[in-house]
């Protein structure tokens, strides 16, 4: 049940309708951008405490949630794109971004293009570049790609059977099942002609978004604004099961985020500064990639202190 304090309506941009969450407040615009997958619900406890002095927003990306889920425009010129024209239509003339995950290429191609309309950014786990051959290689070898999870290519026919199946089947999202989240995963199933749950997302729109994801050459350098960036440092623990998981399973688990993921966040928080060395850099010990829900009040204190400085 939708608990939040918020408006929910729709714009029209390049030809489709985008959602959008408003929690009103007054002061400069902080939209919230969610990740691959999400939608702006997913900051429904979050956002809603910047009110006091922001007018907060989220928006939800085409191919998510209740926007349109268009074929194509899912590259980074368009997604930008889409932003601006949210932003025009509404008024905004200068905005703060607080994009999570896949959010990082519209916060980072925005701020190339359009300097002059950005207050300020802040990337929540989001900042990294995922066209490294390290990124690359420690996705392909992460032992995850080979463990099978129970429960998956089963068909489920209430929203009940379908979040309990996710939440033993994926350890990760256990770990953040709030009723933020569990309302933003509402809005991305639906009932199929015979009652079954499934993602409103195509695996079509999927890959098109992946391939953005992975192929996509940050600017960072081209950052001006104030910044502040989080990375969620992981000892793999918010991915394991002591349920159905091995023993051996889960040292293989915990061993890859202990070398390699971390190793890879080494090197993009190293990356990071040197391209935006003017960014506040905010490292969280045994993070959880949805840091803003798993670690809200750390990420709240942090973002609240940088945005009022």
């Amino acid at each position: 049940m939708d608990k939040s304090p918020h408006k929910s309506d729709f714009v029209s941009v390049n030809g489709i309708k985008l959602h959008y969450l408003d929690w009103g407040g007054s002061g400069d615009v902080l939209l919230f951008l969610a990740g691959m997958g999400c939608n702006a619900h997913t900051f429904d406890h979050l956002a809603p405490r910047f009110a006091d002095k922001f007018h907060v927003m989220a928006l939800t990306r085409r191919g998510h949630g209740e926007s349109d889920h268009p074929d194509t425009g899912y590259d980074v010129d368009t997604l930008t794109g889409d932003i601006r024209q949210f932003l025009d239509i509404l008024g905004i003339e200068k905005v703060i971004l607080a994009g999570h995950s896949f959010a990082s290429i519209e916060l980072t191609h925005f701020s190339a293009l359009y300097p002059e309309r950005v207050l300020k950014l802040v990337f929540l786990d989001a900042a990294y570049d995922r066209t490294s051959a390290s990124y690359k290689n420690m996705v392909a070898k992460s032992p995850l790609r080979q463990i099978q999870s129970p429960g998956l290519g089963v068909d489920y026919y209430s929203e009940e059977d379908y979040f309990a199946a996710m939440k033993r089947a994926f350890p990760y999202f256990a770990a953040i099942w709030t009723e933020a989240m569990e309302e933003q995963t509402r809005h991305e199933i639906m009932k199929s002609s015979e009652g079954k749950v499934v993602d409103k997302t195509s695996d079509a729109i999927n890959k098109e978004l992946m391939d953005t994801l992975t192929n996509y050459v940050h600017e960072f350098s081209k950052i001006q604004a104030s910044t502040s960036s989080f990375y969620a440092l992981s000892k793999g623990i918010y991915n394991i099961s002591d349920d159905w998981m091995t023993r051996e399973q889960k040292a293989q688990v915990l061993n890859h985020f202990e070398t390699a993921v971390n190793a890879n966040i080494r090197e993009n928080i190293e990356q990071f500064h040197q391209a935006v060395p003017h960014a506040v850099i905010i490292e969280i010990p045994q993070g959880h990639h949805h840091c803003f829900i798993k670690h809200e009040e750390l990420v709240y204190e942090e973002m609240r202190k940088f945005l009022l400085e």
